[in-house]
């Protein structure tokens, strides 16, 4: 986990950034922290505002790529699968708190990546796409809970794609989304001949697939040279058209080279809402069994997540975090991981989590 410790020569750097020409929170960048923060890549296509709090520094509408750092301090006593937010004002003390967003150049940026892949041990990069109905400050907060509760030691990455930041804007980030593949894809080709990573893991939660699996599937149909950097995809209640999906992109992605997998639920409320929205099934979706298809590993989340819309298990479930865990540390797949059980059906073999 990429984090800084005070009084350490790291920890020094960052408070010069938060005393620099970062946005940071009013408070001072000396506070103490109540645990040590962690510290993150980031490219986005939001518009840059003029704001200086550093949740607002990017907004909601398409702009041109950007490339920076950010900071996100975590509770004392945060604990594994939860997001600790307040309902009205923010503490540090008890909440997690984005610090500081710092914006870099491009060179400055991939310069900064690669430093930060050759300080971890295996040279893992782990990069996320967020879903819809999702601000900037909220994918930094979820990636840095993410990190920690992975306990991921690689660099940490993110990509924001413009999404609206609320339930209303469906519409608006589904046309988004599509806006932002070219984008991503470059981000992607980036990473992959600048990162000087060994294994990069991607992970997507909900329309976030959309975005990455067709950005993902271009890029290494242009450059089949890059797929030995790409070493897992994780597809999290993937906000997909099933028919869309076995049709146009199972098949590549079992050939891509990759290690592919699905989660899916069938106590999905978000999904099931898309489904009547669109008139057809997702693929994050559970209905009697989950899809099947070949060289993809399908994981059945059915009951692992206790909120009211079932949809956030990527970084709310133990289970899931912990299996995800397995996957990035110990390159292990489904039939050898302890806390899954496979199930036999006419189409395949599924796998749902030990009760």
């Amino acid at each position: 986990m990429v984090l800084w410790k005070r009084h350490s020569p790291g920890y020094l750097i960052l408070l010069c950034f938060l005393l620099g020409g970062c946005a940071s929170t009013a408070a001072s960048a000396l506070e103490e922290y109540p645990e040590p923060p962690v510290r993150m890549l980031f490219g986005t296509d939001r518009n840059r505002t003029d704001a200086t709090e550093p949740g607002k520094v990017f907004g909601f509408e398409r702009g041109d790529v950007a490339y920076g750092v950010c900071t996100v301090s975590l509770p004392f006593d945060h604990r594994i699968g939860e997001l600790e937010r307040p309902v009205f004002k923010e503490d540090s003390a008890e909440h997690v708190v984005l610090i500081d967003v710092c914006v870099y150049d491009r060179q400055a940026f991939f310069t900064e990546m690669q430093g930060c892949v050759n300080r971890s041990v295996d040279k893992q990069l782990l990069l996320f796409l967020h879903g819809y109905n999702m601000t900037f400050e909220k994918a930094a907060h979820n990636m840095a809970q993410i990190v920690a509760d992975l306990g991921f030691e690689g660099c940490p990455v993110f990509y924001s794609w413009p999404s609206r930041g609320k339930v209303s804007g469906y519409p608006a980030d589904e046309t988004s989304v599509r806006w932002s593949k070219n984008n991503l894809k470059k981000f992607l080709e980036d990473i992959a001949v600048k990162s000087g990573s060994k294994s990069i893991y991607l992970l997507a939660h909900s329309m976030g697939n959309r975005i990455l699996t067709d950005a993902f599937l271009e890029l290494i149909e242009e450059r089949q040279d890059l797929k030995r950097h790409f070493k897992a995809l994780l597809l999290v209640a993937p906000d997909i058209d099933t028919g869309i999906f076995k049709r146009d992109i199972a098949e590549k992605l079992g050939r891509s080279g990759s290690f592919v997998t699905i989660y899916a639920s069938s106590e999905d409320k978000a999904l099931k809402a898309s489904r009547r929205i669109h008139g057809f099934p997702r693929v994050g979706e559970v209905e009697g069994i989950p899809l099947i298809v070949p060289e993809i590993e399908t994981i059945d989340a059915t009951g692992v997540d206790t909120s009211f819309l079932g949809h956030s298990y990527f970084n709310r479930s133990r289970s899931v975090l912990s299996d995800i865990y397995y996957i990035i540390n110990e390159d292990l797949q489904a039939d050898e991981r302890f806390s899954l059980e496979a199930v036999d059906t006419t189409d395949g073999f599924y796998w749902r989590f030990k009760e």
